[in-house]
């Protein structure tokens, strides 16, 4: 089973691996590239599909972006993050359509084991010992918006149409159609016709 099977199979992984060092390097470059150019370098937005693993036709990235991988990430049609967007996707990350991403939203499909000895638990016959990492997926649904400062934990599914507050750290699912906020995140309401801005128009 190589590294990157052992990750989709939810099994402690050794990221610093040559194989999957080989994979994220693409990312990390492609990233730095993005990065070092004007926002209306015509250039620019396209680096995403050189790396990402799927993304729709309409897309934009404020920058400066940072993906682990960017091959496990699969982003659906008219997205769109704001500055500082970091995610890494050692797991897969699913994102759906019409989500967006405000300032400095971290993406964390990738943990360590909590127990001290675990976390260089993988051991290899050349003598390679290395930090020990497990993964869970993080999905997306449709219409989400995910405010600034947020970080999202790996194994979290949020559903369609909710909104998570500023500074929250998601942990758990959030059902869809809610506003959600906290340390830790949690549902506090569902959203409805009562919280219209129409009238603003």
């Amino acid at each position: 089973m190589s590294e990157e099977e052992r990750i989709y199979a939810g099994k402690l992984f050794d990221a610093r691996s040559q194989e999957l060092r080989d994979i994220k390097h693409k990312a990390h470059e492609l990233c730095r590239k993005f990065n070092s150019l004007d926002e209306y370098d015509e250039k620019r937005l396209p680096i995403i599909k050189e790396f990402i693993g799927s993304i729709g036709e309409k897309y934009y990235f404020q920058g400066p972006v940072q993906f682990n991988y960017g091959c496990h990430t699969y982003i659906g049609e008219n997205f769109f993050a704001n500055f500082n967007t970091v995610i890494m996707d050692d797991g897969k990350v699913f994102i759906g359509d019409n989500v967006m991403f405000g300032p400095n939203v971290s993406l964390m499909a990738t943990t360590h084991p909590l127990l001290s000895k675990e976390r260089t638990a993988m051991k290899y016959e050349d003598g390679h010992v290395s930090m020990s990492e497990y993964a869970g997926e993080i999905h997306i649904g449709n219409n989400v918006w995910i405010a600034c400062n947020v970080v999202i934990c790996g194994g979290v599914h949020i559903g369609d149409n909710s909104v998570i507050g500023a500074g929250s750290v998601v942990t758990k699912d959030i059902p869809k159609n809610h506003l959600a906020f906290g340390v830790p995140c949690r549902p506090v309401r569902p959203i409805t016709e009562k919280d219209s801005k129409m009238n603003l128009l």
